[in-house]
């Protein structure tokens, strides 16, 4: 009698073992599949992710060409754009991204482009410097040699994306090849939505909007415009 009662004791000791090993189990499965779930996103998985990337890499770009050629406003800039991508961060991090991760999404120079048969055709005028490789360029532009010289009027920054810098204030733009003061629309055709910036600043691409100018032609949840028609009216 004792012995059937002792070994009744020992299965239900094992059991209680059983249970808690398959619970502990499977709480560690769950916990694992919640951690895949919340992996940070690459540039390469996320459109969003790509977006704040590219404005990351464009401020670092700023950064360093302050730093190669400074000037007496240069510790200034450079400051107000640490303080950028330290938002940048933040949004990558609120956004599910890889924190910090950097790409260059807007080249500084960009090949020339054949013409595009939808644009209307630019009147001849004097070729311009013959060394233009620039997204100034386009097949049938007016022989500008870069996108600064274009015409108010004309399609510029042929096949830039557009991206935030990540900066406050009222709607503008900033800019590695128009000077302050150039008025450029920018027109996202994902959506049809267009604002007019002045350029106020320089940046590492041929266009970057700030927060309140992107707002203003975004979608939802992108940070990245992939096809945006840049003229200069201004």
């Amino acid at each position: 009698m004792s012995r059937r009662r002792t070994l009744s004791t020992k299965k239900k000791l094992a059991l209680l073992v059983s249970a808690a090993t398959v619970a502990g189990g499977g709480a560690f499965v769950m916990a694992a599949t919640s951690n895949a779930a919340q992996s940070p996103q690459t540039a390469a998985e996320s459109t969003v992710c790509q977006g704040l990337a590219t404005a990351l890499g464009n401020n670092q770009r700023f950064i360093a060409d302050q730093q190669a050629k400074p000037d007496a406003q240069s510790a200034a800039r450079i400051a107000n754009r640490e303080a950028v991508i330290a938002q940048i961060k933040v949004q990558q991090e609120a956004s599910g991204c890889v924190v910090g991760e950097s790409a260059q999404g807007s080249q500084v120079t960009q090949p020339t482009q054949p013409a595009q048969p939808a644009q209307p055709p630019a009147q001849s005028a004097p070729a311009g410097n013959g060394g233009a490789g620039n997204a100034g360029d386009t097949g049938g532009a007016a022989g500008a040699g870069d996108a600064g010289g274009a015409a108010a009027g004309q399609q510029v920054c042929n096949g830039s994306t557009v991206t935030l810098s990540g900066e406050g204030g009222a709607p503008a733009a900033s800019s590695n090849q128009f000077p302050a003061g150039t008025k450029l629309k920018v027109t996202n055709l994902d959506n049809n939505k267009s604002t007019t910036v002045e350029v106020t600043s320089v940046s590492g691409s041929c266009v970057l909007l700030n927060n309140a100018a992107f707002e203003q032609v975004r979608e939802p949840g992108k940070f990245l415009i992939r096809r945006a028609v840049i003229e200069k009216v201004g």
